[in-house]
């Protein structure tokens, strides 16, 4: 919590001070460990080679004093910072540097959040729950299908910063991709708001993926659940720990799905791009359609455990009718020759020459009788 405190106090400082305010405002060293890659781009274009966040946030401002051009529809230069697991000391430079909310900051070194868009003045802070599908042969019930990260990314006027927590969800390729506008879009020309659409464009295009392989699992739980070949309960494990996982997605996709659409509508409007609006549309739209997937996907299994469960129900009772009618079998005989071995001495029959053979016959036909009728009502 110091760390916290210090930048409240950095950045009330800051805004006391307007002649210390941008990205060269704040000190702090910032430890090259965690910096994946770090570039300043101008026009859509990078201009220069990787380097510090200090050094980035020294041409921006150089550029801008250059250029002088500040609008939304000519963003200029920023820069692109991008952070793998930072700890507070190694993150505690760059916050200051921008003037990064404290709160916003706690949440990206400690992870653990719910996925959110929150803007601190003209800041963007968006938490995203990246998800990787792990491969399996078979499902069991204990298998994991789901991994979970989590990707912040802070989107301001003349920068992005990511903040990227867990072995996934690297974004290595995407910028790559930007740099190369391989779709023809120019989307770095933009500015921030277009690299914080193409993060969320990414994030949930995986979401597609894996909502499509999860698909394949809840159809093979379903098969075996209904199959003759699997026993009653067999399946109860397995469907169990689906429903976790699905239960594990839901929770990175739901809350997601309000704040891309208000980034999408024109009370944004200040922030971002009227043009990247319509892109965070797309992501949207996209976006809805991995939920409907995803509370399908919690509803059926929810299903599936009822109908599991209720087959249990099913082969209990049958073997409890089973239980009864042999029990009611055996009751005959032990009746029968519990009567006769109470050895009084006028009992009928007891000296009979043939008693014992009429006896048994008696009881055998009696156990075949009751073992007919109880096959012939499907208790047997």
């Amino acid at each position: 919590m110091s760390m916290i405190n210090n930048l409240r106090a950095a950045v009330r400082s800051n805004r006391r001070r307007p002649e210390a305010t941008g990205p060269t405002a704040g000190l702090g060293a910032e430890s090259p460990s965690s910096v994946v890659d770090c570039a300043v781009y101008q026009d859509g274009q990078r201009h220069g080679e990787s380097c510090s966040p200090r050094e980035a946030a020294r041409r921006v401002r150089e550029a801008k004093q250059k250029d002088h051009r500040e609008s939304r529809e000519h963003p200029g230069s920023f820069s692109w910072i991008g952070l793998h697991e930072p700890t507070e000391e190694e993150f505690e430079g760059i916050a200051q540097r921008f003037a990064l909310h404290p709160l916003a900051v706690e949440d990206a070194v400690h992870a653990h959040q719910r996925p959110k868009v929150e803007r601190y003045d003209d800041v963007l802070f968006a938490v995203f729950k990246t998800i990787r599908y792990v491969e399996h042969d078979r499902l069991t019930p204990t298998s994991e299908v789901v991994d979970t990260g989590e990707l912040m990314v802070f989107a301001g006027p003349d920068f992005v910063i990511t903040v990227r927590h867990g072995e996934h969800g690297s974004l290595r390729g995407l910028r790559r991709h930007l740099e190369s506008d391989a779709d023809g879009t120019g989307l770095l020309a933009k500015g921030p708001a277009a690299v914080l659409h193409a993060i969320a464009d990414q994030v949930v295009d995986d979401y597609l993926l894996v909502a499509d392989r999860l698909q394949t699992d809840v159809d093979d739980i379903e098969f075996d659940v209904f199959s003759p070949l699997g026993g009653p309960g067999a399946d109860a494990g397995r469907v169990y720990q689906l429903k976790r996982e699905v239960l594990e997605f839901k929770r990175a996709v739901a809350p997601l799905l309000r704040p891309m659409q208000q980034l999408s509508e024109p009370v944004s409007a200040r922030l971002i791009d009227p043009e990247v609006q319509k892109y965070f549309r797309d992501v949207a739209d996209h976006l809805a359609r991995v939920t409907e997937q995803v509370h399908g996907f919690d509803e059926l299994l929810n299903s599936l455990l009822q109908a599991n469960l209720a087959q249990v129900s099913v082969a209990q009772n049958e073997d409890m009718r089973k239980i009864t009618a042999w029990a009611a079998i055996f009751a005959v005989p032990t009746m029968i020759t519990g009567i006769y071995g109470m050895n009084f001495e006028n009992m009928p029959e007891l000296h009979y020459k043939y008693g014992y053979f009429v006896v048994l016959g008696a009881v055998t036909a009696i156990c075949i009788g009751m073992y007919r009728g109880f096959r012939r009502n499907g208790w047997l």
